[in-house]
């Protein structure tokens, strides 16, 4: 299983969506570890400049459905039944972790 975090450097829910992996992976039973990418790099595949900050991957697909494409720095924003969140929702991880 291939686990990849977006971000740019400077993004304020950096740490929450690292946080949420690390919940989701360990309840997962999978091993806590993932690729980050800096979406400013130089150095990063072409597609990690297409997601806005943060997205996750699980085996390449958007696990919120799909990503706001932009080349710019970016936040990206989560609809929830309560409004609007900086990370996605834990449940969209379990599931995409899960296959479903």
């Amino acid at each position: 299983m291939r686990v990849e975090l977006i971000l740019d450097p400077d993004c304020p829910n950096a740490e929450e969506a690292r946080e949420m992996l690390r919940q989701g992976l360990k309840e997962s039973g999978l091993p806590v570890k993932w690729t980050e990418w800096d979406r400013s790099a130089p150095e990063v595949p072409l597609y990690v400049r297409s997601y806005g900050s943060p997205t996750i991957l699980v085996n390449g697909r958007d696990i919120a459905g799909s990503g706001t494409e932009s080349t710019h720095n970016c936040c990206r924003i989560y609809g929830n039944k309560n409004g609007f969140q900086g990370v996605p929702e834990l449940s969209l991880l379990r599931k995409a972790l899960s296959g479903e």
